[in-house]
Formats: structure tokens, C-alpha cells, sequence
């Protein structure tokens, strides 16, 4: 797929000295949605603040749809929408007004049937003559990515969309997100919400201190480096574990469950001499069941390796 935004050799250091990014390389494709996830003051929104031509850079390159950020900042910016962390919009305004003005900020003339579009697909076309301060928080965060789509861009940025939203809102926001990727939109988002990455990105991006340690499409992500778990639940409590699985398995459930990890590259995964071991020792097996890995622990693993490396 063609790269819709490139970033090259990125760096960002503020007067203080504080390098903010490091070496930033990437190539975003068009149409895909890309998670960010890095602890805070890893530098997720100084990237991102940077590609939108709100930080200016200290060296290297970034092209949006092949306009530079900074010799060409105008078409670059006109390609891009932004939603920001935080919510700030004029509370005594209207729905409808509050997106429409969107599109003069960009040269745009008016268009109602596009704002229609917009607000229909958000599903705000109901409160379009509602005031921002009628709003509840989820809608107030549709209003923002309806004011960031009311220009057309091609790429749409959410720098944590869902903070301070509840589940069952967080879930709708994902609905949207889907809905936008369907229609082409490239996404890149910043989350601190792990199952929110491993619901609706395509490539998760890892970034801390800075630097991007890894960037990978999640599905290989977790097929290479996530383990599987083997739960074995046990008709009978165990007080300890037999000397002959010590090592091998651990005790849970107050002695009900054995847990077993392996890896799913491996040529052998042990599990038939486990289980041949258990009958030996006459424990009775009641179920077995499996757990892959959740992005959580393997992005936890990835940032202790980070700083197991740097130390």
C-alpha cells in the first residue's frame, strides 16, 4: 500500500535539551489505523503535534499525502485532522455551527450537505441545534472528530479518544472508527487503553523515551511474541506442586488449577509429556482450556526489554 504519511529520521529537541523524539522513522499507509501506545512523556502527542505543524521540528523530514510539513505546510495540514486530548469547544454554540465554522478555517466554502454527511455518520444529525454544554461527553468527543472530518482529510489523528469516556461509550467510538477506516480514512491513535489498540489497529507502534521500539501489524505482533497458557483444572486441590512438575507449572484457584506457559513457535510444546506426567502421578484432570497472551503483557514485556537494554 502507498505511504500515505512518511516520516524520516525525526527529531525533536526542546530548549530546555529535553529530546522529545529520537530518530523517529515510519511509513504510514493509507487507509490503515495505527495505534501509538508508550507510558507518559514517551512522546506520542509531540509526534503527533508534530506532523500537524504544531511543533516544529528540529531535524528531519515528514510528508503528508508528499506535501512537507514545513516547506509545503499548507496542503499538508489541509490533508490532516486532528482530535485533540482535550475537550475545547464554545459551550454556548451549536452543534452544527460548531463543525461548519471547521471548514472556513480551511479556505472551504459552505456546505451543508457535507456537514449533514458528517454529522449523520457520527450520529449528531439529531442534535445539530443543540448547544455544546447540552452535550454529554461522548457526544462532545463525536463533536470533536466531526470537527476534525468536516474539511475532508485524508488522515485523521486521535490523540487518546475515549480518556475520561466510559466502556459502553468507548466501544460506539470504535464503531466510528471502523466506520471511518471503511471509508478510507488512514487513523493514527494514542491510547492508554491496551484493549482498545488490540480491538481496532491494524499496526501497533511502541514509543518510549522518545524512540520507537518496534512497529509491527498486531496480528504477527502477538503470534511472535506472545505465549500461550495451558489452565488444567484438577478434580481435586493440590497442596503443592509434585516434585516432578516443579519448575514446569504453577498452582492457582487455591490449588485447583495448574498453568502451564509454552510457546506456540516452539517445534515441541511439552504438553503431552505434562499431561503423561500428571497420570503418573495420579492427578485427575476435570478441564483444560487455553489463553493466548493478551498486547498488554507483551507490551509491558516490550518496555522492560527497553529499559533492561538502556540500563
Amino acid at each position: 500500500m502507498t505511504a500515505i504519511v512518511d516520516i524520516r529520521d525525526l527529531q525533536k529537541t526542546y530548549a530546555s535539551g529535553h529530546l522529545a523524539l529520537s530518530g523517529i522513522t515510519l511509513a504510514i499507509a493509507e487507509g490503515e489505523i495505527l495505534a501509538l501506545l508508550g507510558p507518559n512523556g514517551a512522546g506520542k502527542t509531540t509526534l503527533i503535534s508534530t506532523i500537524c505543524g504544531l511543533v516544529r521540528p528540529t531535524s528531519g523530514r515528514v510528508t503528508v499525502g508528499g506535501h512537507d510539513i514545513v516547506t509545503d505546510w499548507r496542503a499538508a495540514r489541509r490533508m490532516i485532522g486532528l482530535v485533540p486530548q482535550e475537550i475545547a469547544l464554545e459551550p454556548f454554540e451549536s452543534v452544527a455551527k460548531t463543525v461548519a465554522m471547521s471548514r472556513g478555517l480551511f479556505g472551504l466554502r459552505r456546505d451543508d450537505a457535507a456537514i449533514e454527511q458528517v454529522l449523520t455518520s457520527l450520529t449528531l444529525w439529531d442534535k445539530r441545534d443543540a448547544q455544546i454544554k447540552e452535550l454529554s461527553g461522548g457526544m462532545k468527543r463525536r463533536v470533536l472528530i466531526a470537527k476534525a472530518l468536516a474539511h475532508e482529510p485524508r488522515v485523521l489523528f486521535l490523540d487518546e479518544p475515549t480518556a475520561g469516556v466510559d466502556v459502553e461509550l468507548r466501544r460506539g467510538m470504535w464503531d466510528v472508527v471502523a466506520d471511518l477506516k471503511s471509508r478510507g480514512t488512514t487513523i493514527i491513535l494514542t491510547t492508554h487503553y491496551i484493549e482498545e489498540a488490540e480491538a481496532i489497529a491494524d499496526r501497533i507502534g511502541v514509543i518510549d523515551k522518545g524512540r520507537l521500539q518496534l512497529v509491527e501489524g498486531k496480528s504477527a505482533l502477538m503470534a511472535r511474541m506472545g505465549r500461550k497458557e495451558l489452565r488444567i483444572a484438577l478434580r481435586a486441590p493440590l497442596a503443592a506442586v509434585p516434585d516432578q512438575l516443579l519448575g514446569r507449572v504453577t498452582l492457582a484457584d487455591g490449588g485447583l488449577t495448574l498453568v502451564y506457559g509454552y510457546d506456540t513457535r516452539a517445534d515441541r510444546t511439552g504438553i503431552t509429556t505434562l499431561l503423561a506426567d500428571l497420570a503418573t502421578e495420579g492427578i485427575v484432570l476435570r478441564d483444560l482450556s487455553t489463553r493466548q497472551s493478551s498486547l498488554e503483557e507483551i507490551f509491558l514485556s516490550l518496555l522492560a526489554a527497553g529499559q533492561e537494554s538502556a540500563a
